[in-house]
């Protein structure tokens, strides 16, 4: 639970300080024509899921546990690529 207040936190700073917009513009080159997930949203999932004590790409699943926090969270396929 004290995980998930972080992320609430965390997610909320984010947002309000427009950071994810701002990353999202930064990353937009890279972004496929086909890809479902923005790449500013997957590099912000895997800051979180390291904020919140994850040491590797996969550890962004405990973010889908909580799809009301951090909306939709790439898979972990997606997240490597």
């Amino acid at each position: 639970m004290v995980s998930q207040a972080g992320s609430v936190l965390l997610v909320e700073t984010v947002r309000k300080t427009g950071l994810d917009q701002a990353i999202s513009q930064a990353l937009a080159p890279w972004r496929k024509p086909r890809a479902v997930h923005h790449p500013g949203k997957v590099l912000l999932d895997v800051a979180l899921a390291v904020a919140l004590g994850g040491d590797c790409l996969a550890d962004v699943a405990m973010l889908r546990c909580e799809p009301a926090i951090s909306g939709p969270v790439a898979s972990d396929p997606a997240v490597s690529a």
